[in-house]
């Protein structure tokens, strides 16, 4: 059917699309601020024993990135970028990089190897509940350091700088006899591991630096009331920084597994930790 364009027509499309430009614009902002949402928190950690080269020296953690369908790939990619303008001197990953079996491991190394600082590396749950040993492979060979129960040193601003590295506790792989074996016994010693109860486990009074996740900083926050759920299950380390037994632990809220898809966050923001060592 034939019409005619009048002016009023025409100015009503103008109006139209003026107003839903700016509309539309927004609605693509909300998007990407969607896709790449995740919090940057930065702590100054005091710490006995470190080397006077590292005072200062910056860790920059990531933990539970479970890529796949409850993870955006913009979140990772903007998570990696943030970290790489932070300009860390170490990057410490502390498990769950996938959630099933069923997940797009390819994209694991896809995601994480712009990461340009050295990296250090433990498994999660999840990893050993699908396939630890490609998960294990693909992060090598980015030329990251994955630390199942073993240590290792890294020179740092010209100092050594060791690294514990304890396997997941949640699936019984922890053993940290076998981790420490052959570590220094003196000085700063940073520990990494999934599962935050880990740290009862660690030499006691040692000023020792426990970095882990797992918990996703409670996921689903209702004040009050999930730290004490969290203490039945038998997880008292939530988010945050603890004393444990003389030694510090950091709980990383993780940055996937939520907000985006059927599974929600609620007051626990997906996390990239910046934590700067100092002196005690």
């Amino acid at each position: 059917m034939a019409f005619a364009l009048n002016r009023r027509t025409i100015l009503t499309a103008a109006a139209g699309a003026a107003l839903l430009g700016p509309l539309a614009s927004r609605a693509a902002k909300r998007r990407k601020e969607h896709i790449e949402y995740f919090e940057v928190t930065r702590s100054e950690v005091f710490v006995p024993g470190l080397d006077p080269a590292h005072d200062g020296l910056v860790i920059a953690q990531l933990s539970d990135i479970h890529i796949g369908r409850h993870t955006p790939d913009g979140r990772v990619i903007a998570a990696v970028r943030e970290l790489n303008d932070a300009r860390p001197d170490l990057v410490a990953l502390t498990g769950d990089y996938v959630t099933t079996r069923r997940d797009p491991f390819e994209r694991v190394p896809l995601l994480l190897k712009n990461i340009r600082a050295p990296a250090v590396a433990v498994l999660g749950n999840h990893d050993h509940w699908s396939d630890p040993t490609r998960i294990r492979k693909d992060l090598e060979a980015l030329g990251f350091a994955v630390l199942l129960n073993r240590n290792t040193s890294l020179d740092l601003r010209g100092v050594p700088f060791p690294v514990v590295g304890v396997d997941d506790g949640h699936t019984n792989h922890d053993d940290v006899h076998q981790a420490f074996a052959g570590v220094k016994k003196r000085g700063f010693r940073l520990v990494l591991t999934h599962s935050p109860p880990t740290a009862n486990q660690l030499p006691e009074d040692e000023g020792l630096l426990c970095l882990s996740g797992h918990t996703h900083g409670g996921h689903f926050v209702v004040p009050g009331v999930t730290e004490g759920l969290f203490r039945t299950a038998g997880q008292p380390y939530v988010r945050g920084l603890y004393d444990v037994r003389g030694n510090q632990l950091y709980v990383n809220r993780g940055l996937g597994f939520g907000r985006g898809g059927p599974v929600v966050r609620v007051n626990s923001e997906p996390e990239l930790a910046l934590l700067t060592l100092r002196p005690a």
